[in-house]
């Protein structure tokens, strides 16, 4: 927990009126130290968003604010005329002197954004229509940013999606066992190399890149209040280039299976058909405009290989002895293995329908 006098401090380096009034941890991240801060600016209140970025995890946080300032300003053009604009696209509060984001004495990296009133992210799919409009949410993003002038933008994380890489260092941690916890996911571990191929599904496929978001889950896209819809895309630290079948994928991922990610009872592990087609129609009423026939043809296989990729990463850190994914009790990070493994074969075996959805479709 930050010092209160600290955090009001760095509140008052940016661009907001009145009094400060209370600062309050916001959000169920666990990547940035994020803070609700009211202030009271006579007949109303001003809420901001207020977060120390992790260096730690995005070691160039100068990139990852210049990609969100780019990206953000590019989604308020595209959107200029829209009623609630404010509302739909993320802003930031600049500095008192008018840069983007602020670094304190001790070196740390800070940025605010406006509060986003009457909407509320969801860590869980409660319903078809909520997978619906999150994934037509974040088809809207890669739609929208998909004449983002040059330059490229930076890697905020380089090589985020290369999945050959992944199953390199998943290769290397079997190979080493430094927790010595190879004998008890043998069957992962095998079940991992006879997928092998999926790892390199993606890689030379002549897909064109796009901007994407790359963390495409539901608690990433604020649904409003009254109507439910998806209205603005948040947590925008990892947008940069990449392959519109990965943002897809990880919808896949995240949004169709209703087990949690560590469910120890594999049998409540499956994905929802009818989630699944929430997240596709939903996907394309937003991106099916600019998609090419080959980026369709690749969407399934985009699921298969974020799924794949997410349970090598869960595998590898289990043998490394945890050192990456924050963990509660011992195996958590193999039983989240074994979800994502299980989750991919319910994927395999839902193929066929799936391809027969999409085509329907398009």
């Amino acid at each position: 927990m930050i010092d209160l006098i600290r955090l009001v401090a760095v509140a008052r380096v940016f661009e907001v009126k009145g009094g400060f009034r209370s600062a309050i941890p916001h959000g169920t991240g666990h990547i940035h130290d994020t803070y609700c801060v009211t202030f009271d600016a006579g007949d109303r209140e001003e809420r901001i968003i207020l977060q120390r970025i992790n260096t730690l995890v995005f070691k160039n946080p100068v990139a990852v604010m210049e990609n969100i300032k780019r990206v953000t300003d590019h989604l308020r053009s595209r959107l200029n005329g829209e009623a609630d604009l404010d509302r739909r696209v993320l802003r930031l509060v600049p500095t008192q002197d008018g840069a983007s984001w602020h670094v304190d004495a001790d070196g740390q990296f800070w940025r605010a954004y406006r509060f986003i009133e009457g909407a509320h992210t969801y860590d869980s799919v409660e319903s078809p229509r909520q997978a619906f409009e999150a994934a037509k949410a974040f088809g809207d993003f890669q739609r929208l940013l998909a004449d983002l002038p040059e330059p490229r933008l930076h890697e905020s994380i380089p090589e985020f999606h290369n999945t050959g890489k992944r199953f390199a260092g998943f290769e290397r941690a079997v190979a080493e066992d430094a927790a010595q916890r190879g004998a008890e996911a043998q069957d992962e571990i095998a079940f991992a190399i006879s997928r092998r191929t999926i790892a390199t599904a993606l890689l030379n496929a002549e897909l064109p890149e796009r901007v994407t978001h790359n963390d495409t889950k539901l608690n990433n896209v604020l649904l409003d209040d009254e109507t439910g819809e998806g209205i603005c895309v948040i947590d925008l630290d990892t947008a940069m280039p990449g392959l519109a079948a990965y943002d897809f994928g990880d919808m896949v991922r995240t949004m169709t299976s209703r087990a949690a990610e560590d469910e120890r009872i594999l049998s409540r592990v499956a994905m929802d058909f009818e989630l699944f087609e929430s997240v596709l129609r939903g996907y394309l009423q937003g991106a099916a405009s600019f998609l090419t026939e080959r980026e369709f043809d690749t969407l399934i296989i985009g699921a298969k290989v974020i799924v794949f990729e997410q349970g090598i990463r869960f595998l590898s850190d289990h043998l490394a002895g945890d050192t990456y994914y924050k963990v509660s009790r011992p195996g958590q990070n193999l039983d989240r293995c074994r979800t994502q493994f299980k989750l991919l074969k319910s994927i395999e075996e839902q193929q066929d329908a799936m391809l027969l959805l999409l085509r329907s479709l398009i």
